[in-house]
C-alpha cells in the first residue's frame, strides 16, 4: 500500500455510501500495523456543506467523490480492499459544485 492511493472500502456497513479509502499515510510509516486513511464519500450521499481545502472532491472510477479528510482512520489493512487508482495529492483535485472555498 502507498501514500495517494485510493482503495476499495471492505466495509459492508459504509461502503454503500463510501466505496473508497484515500491512503493518506507516508510511506516512511509503512512498518505499523495500519494504515491512515480518509473516507471518499459518493458526493450524491453528502448532503452538507463542503469546504473545498478540506474536504477536496475528485473523481473515482467515473464517481464524483468527497474526502472526508475530518474523519481519518487509522485502519488494518484487512479493512482495505484492491486498489483503484492513484491520484497525486494537488493534481486530481477538483471543487465540486455547492464547495465554499
Amino acid at each position: 500500500m502507498a501514500q495517494f492511493k485510493v482503495y476499495r472500502n471492505l466495509d459492508a456497513a459504509t461502503r454503500t455510501m463510501t466505496p473508497y479509502l484515500l491512503d493518506v499515510q507516508s510511506d516512511l510509516l509503512s512498518d505499523l500495523s495500519t494504515r491512515v486513511v480518509a473516507p471518499l464519500r459518493l458526493a450524491a450521499h453528502y448532503s452538507g456543506k463542503t469546504m473545498a481545502t478540506l474536504m477536496p472532491g475528485f473523481s473515482v472510477d467515473g464517481q464524483e467523490v468527497i474526502a472526508l479528510i475530518q474523519q481519518l482512520a487509522a485502519v488494518p489493512p484487512r479493512a482495505i480492499g484492491a486498489e483503484v487508482a492513484v491520484t497525486t495529492a494537488v493534481a486530481r483535485v477538483e471543487s465540486l459544485p455547492g464547495t465554499v472555498p
